[in-house]
């Protein structure tokens, strides 16, 4: 095959595509792609032609450039188009579409695709995002390229190669589902949401129901409240109690909160008991107390415990808690009444044989779970805490970290708010 250089699909498309004869056997109308590779290769022209749409197969093509189309094939043999399994339509699947720029963290829209050859196929190896694909397709390339060198402007392309792209439908995410995952993945959540508020709600759930469930929960921790709650309205229930269970549960029942009590009650009947207990019992709080803001999440051992037993269990259990939240221990008893707390520098440079009781502070600031959000506010601003202790009849029921607080001080349309579920 007499093959010339990378082309544009806009470039080539409807040009005449001739037999051995030089004679028309139609127009190019699509590429034929296969589908689940990094660079999806063409395994087929589809040609168009009075009476149907035809199948030229690759290995049938014998010349191809922006010039020339032809094939070994005369036009009674070109077979007529049949979808074959793991293949789609480059053009008629892709222009236009919404992609997620992986590189980029951000959604583009795809106005041209490049061709190239990897590995002897030719393959589909980037997207035109700019405007130069758009102005290619429309045919005014030249004339604003002309404009622009005569103002002086620079003109450059857009271009994103695939293995940076990523379809947002799943659909098209049949293409390399696999590496989207595994792309995404390395994305922060604070982009992945950035991403998801970009695009449609459906194309947001196919999104977080790609991810794997710790990076959905802090992927929707990101994310408005009410773009939250349509994720989850829409989810499966079985999913999104997954999802909200690897979530803290101050930020579960915020989001449990906004649902409808059908849809809350079914996804935490399916959440694991204690999970759910944790949640409901959150939502019994006003939203604007220490009780409302409080996580039930925090570091807890009894006094008798000493510290070289206390680092081996601060191993195991600090990895399940947030930042904020790692850095003291709270000493309760056995009736989970709070006896004092112990920071980790503390720990790390007490004697290994010591205990817990010996070594801990009994000078603790607290909180009640009725005191309104702003004391809370204030005390941990005056005292410097990353948390305050929520302590009803000195039984521990949770903490108010310093992040809570940062909360407070955001504009209000911007700040959760949360409803007592009846």
């Amino acid at each position: 095959m007499h093959y010339i250089g990378d082309v544009y699909v806009s470039e080539i498309l409807k040009k005449q595509v001739l037999d051995p004869k030089g004679e028309e056997s139609g127009r190019l109308d699509d590429f034929i792609i296969t589908i689940g590779e990094l660079f999806p290769h063409v395994c087929g022209l589809l040609v168009s032609r009075k009476g149907g749409m035809y199948r030229v197969p690759w290995e049938q093509v014998s010349i191809f450039n922006k010039k020339i189309v032809s094939t070994n094939l005369s036009s009674e043999a070109i077979p007529v188009f049949e979808p074959g399994k793991g293949e789609m339509l480059a053009c008629r699947e892709l222009l236009d579409k919404q992609i997620v720029d992986i590189n980029g963290a951000k959604v583009v829209r795809v106005n041209d695709l490049k061709l190239g050859e990897v590995k002897g196929n030719l393959c589909l190896i980037a997207a035109d995002v700019g405007a130069s694909g758009l102005l290619r397709r429309l045919g005014l390339k030249k004339q604003w390229e002309s404009v622009a060198n005569f103002l002086g402007m620079k003109y450059s392309t857009s271009l994103i190669s695939w293995n940076y792209l990523q379809p947002l439908r799943p659909q098209l995410g049949k293409l390399a589902l696999t590496v989207s995952r595994k792309q995404m993945g390395t994305l922060h959540p604070a982009d992945i949401a950035e991403i998801i508020s970009e695009v449609s709600q459906k194309d947001r759930r196919a999104i977080v129901e790609s991810l794997d469930i710790e990076t959905a929960a802090e992927t929707i921790h990101e994310l408005e409240p009410s773009v939250q709650a349509d994720i989850i309205t829409h989810m499966d229930e079985e999913q999104a109690a997954d999802i909200l269970g690897a979530m803290p549960p101050d930020e579960a029942a915020d989001l449990v909160a906004d649902l409808s009590e059908d849809k809350a009650h079914g996804i935490l009947k399916r959440m694991e008991a204690e999970e759910a207990e944790d949640v409901q019992e959150l939502l019994e709080h006003e939203d604007d107390t220490a009780g409302g803001l409080m996580t039930t999440e925090y570091l807890s051992f009894p006094p008798d415990m000493t510290v070289s037993e206390s680092m081996v269990e601060y191993r195991l259990a600090a990895p399940d808690v947030e930042s904020a939240s790692a850095y003291v221990i709270y000493v309760l008893d056995a009736e989970e009444r709070l006896l004092g707390e112990v920071h980790l520098k503390d720990l790390v440079l007490s004697s290994q044989d010591r205990k817990l009781g010996e070594i801990m502070n009994t000078d603790i600031k607290t909180a009640s779970p009725d005191d309104d959000e702003r004391e809370v506010a204030e005390k941990i601003s005056k005292y410097n805490l990353l948390a305050l202790p929520v302590v009803e009849d000195d039984r521990m029921l949770g903490i108010v970290t310093v992040d809570d607080v940062v909360d407070l001080l955001l504009p209000p349309q911007s700040r959760r708010k949360k409803r007592r579920m009846k």
